[in-house]
């Protein structure tokens, strides 16, 4: 199963310049998803992360894990997740192999560890091409309307 942009849209409040993922591929309801970022020049935070080095920081590719993660769990509660906000409550084992730049293709591989209810844990891993460039635990929970 694939996300569309607007499918994602639908599913997390995030509009640009926060919204880090343009697509899902792999999707298998509740369980685990590929989300899909283009990286570019054009992106808000390379003029100031650096300028004579451009560098997704860390902490945006955690974000574009967790949107992923959210996007997977948002979806397979439907109804019931409906005006929710997915919140992210923590992160354990974040690590960064290698810096992600202009031109990359970020695919954020998300793995439900725990979750059908309120609060969902994640194995979460970052690759471009096949190098894995970060990976981490993510925990969420669906806030009230």
């Amino acid at each position: 199963m694939e996300l569309s942009i607007a499918d994602i849209m639908e599913s997390i409040p995030h509009r640009y310049p926060f919204l880090l993922v343009d697509k899902m591929v792999d999707v298998v309801p509740g369980e685990t998803a590929i989300g899909v970022k283009n990286v570019t020049i054009n992106e808000p935070f390379f003029p100031g992360h650096f300028p004579q080095k451009p560098v997704m920081p860390g902490v945006l590719i955690l974000e574009a894990m967790a949107q992923t993660a959210g996007v997977l769990a948002v979806q397979f509660l439907g109804d019931d997740a409906r005006g929710k906000v997915m919140y992210f409550m923590g992160i354990d084992g974040a690590k960064f192999r290698r810096p992600v730049v202009p031109g990359d293709v970020l695919h954020m591989k998300v793995s439900k560890t725990r979750g059908g209810g309120a609060v969902w844990k994640f194995d979460a891993e970052a690759y471009v091409d096949d190098e894995l460039v970060a990976q981490a635990k993510l925990t969420a929970m669906l806030g009230a309307e």
